[in-house]
């Protein structure tokens, strides 16, 4: 049986499992999306009581654990600096231009106040604050009617907790547990489930079965740290679809315990890893770009836009595949337009590498904590990053 770690090598550490993956938990997004914008939040809390939740409690935790798989072995390769580089470059462009686009463009068609006051109103002024994840989900006059009122960018409530996962993994590589696969999983393991489970257990032990398993901001962390664990370990752990089953099922039953936030990062990491390193033929789709995270951030503001257009768009089958079709284009332009441009900057980010180490080099010395007596190796030569 192969390894997690056997299975990356014979694709050539480029496995088309993950961008199918990616596409697909982003169309499930919109999916879900179709319902609570046709229905309203009480249909959709009634469905997550339901034979939903486990079906829609996979898609979040699975984008941060297969987030968490990819971003460590980023992180084994680059230092602390270029990982930081890559993060900003691949995040911040492509949501300030959609932060921009739907304050500027999409808020003045749609709005249903005067431009005036539109313009005038500090909630427009405070909603550019989403482009430094600081997240402001209301535009003056935007959606009052729709099902779900008001709310522009109800998907990018994960954003800051994205931000949170990866500013935990630059603490633990800088005190030199994320290449250490013993020490993360004392600190970057234990400590965060040890941590819920105090609070679980003990500072909120009354809720009902109902909010058992909810898929909380602390469960996404959990989730991408539970990515890096089996990346770290990816040489020990077999590639196993019994492993698989019961990851699975060890998932949905976490789901129904009180303490089941706490206990799913780990299960949903592994199930996300063994159908991301598999390696079926990639689609003319897959091979043009990566379009998930377009269609992630605009998915949400365009089925409201449709879900304004009237009751006959107030249908699940309505406004998914409308949504879903512009979408997709809006996606298409998102990555080739600015996405893809943003990631040739990564050539320049060793450079940027260089600079902070002299500068740290300079401040240390202005600190006195420079010491003639240690000898430093001299800095590589500028390279292209992969």
């Amino acid at each position: 049986m192969q390894t997690i770690d056997q299975k990356m090598s014979a694709a050539g550490h480029r496995p088309a499992g993950f961008d199918y993956l990616r596409i697909l938990l982003a169309v499930a997004v919109v999916f879900w999306h179709s319902f609570g914008i046709s229905y309203g939040i009480p249909w959709t809390e009634q469905a997550m009581a339901g034979a939903a939740k486990p079906f829609v409690s996979f898609i979040l935790p699975a984008f941060f654990a297969l987030s968490g798989f990819l971003v460590a072995g980023s992180l084994a390769r680059s230092t602390l600096t270029t990982f930081a580089g890559l993060r900003i470059i691949r995040i911040a462009p492509a949501l300030g231009v959609e932060v921009v686009i739907s304050a500027l463009v999409i808020g003045p068609l749609l709005t249903t106040v005067s431009l005036g006051v539109y313009f005038s109103d500090p909630r427009f002024w405070a909603y550019f604050l989403n482009a430094i994840g600081k997240i402001q989900y209301v535009l003056p006059g935007m959606f009052p009617n729709n099902p779900i009122p008001n709310i522009v960018n109800g998907q990018l409530w994960t954003v800051p907790w994205e931000l949170k996962c990866y500013l935990a993994l630059g603490a633990l590589a800088l005190v030199g547990a994320a290449r250490n696969r013993w020490a993360f999983l004392a600190l970057g393991g234990l400590v965060p489930v040890l941590l819920t489970l105090a609070y679980v257990l003990w500072l909120a032990p009354d809720r009902k079965l109902t909010e058992l398993g909810q898929i909380t901001g602390w469960s996404l962390v959990l989730s991408f740290l539970g990515g890096v664990l089996v990346h770290q370990f990816r040489a020990l752990l077999p590639h196993s679809l019994g492993m698989c089953a019961l990851s699975l099922a060890a998932f949905v039953a976490a789901l129904y315990l009180p303490f089941g936030e706490a206990l799913l990062g780990l299960p949903i990491a592994y199930v996300t890893v063994y159908l991301g390193v598999l390696h079926p033929p990639r689609s003319v789709l897959l091979r043009t770009g990566d379009y998930s995270y377009g269609i992630f951030l605009y998915g949400y503001i365009v089925q409201q836009a449709v879900a304004q257009f009237g009751p006959w768009t107030h249908h699940w089958y309505v406004n998914f595949p409308l949504s879903l079709a512009i979408v997709g284009i809006i996606a298409a332009m998102s990555w080739h337009a600015v996405e893809k441009p943003a990631l040739a900057l990564r050539h320049y980010l060793p450079l940027a590498d260089r600079l902070v180490g002299r500068v740290a080099e300079w401040c240390g010395r202005s600190l006195g904590f420079g010491d003639s007596t240690v000898s430093r190796p001299p800095l590589p030569p500028l390279r292209k990053t992969a």
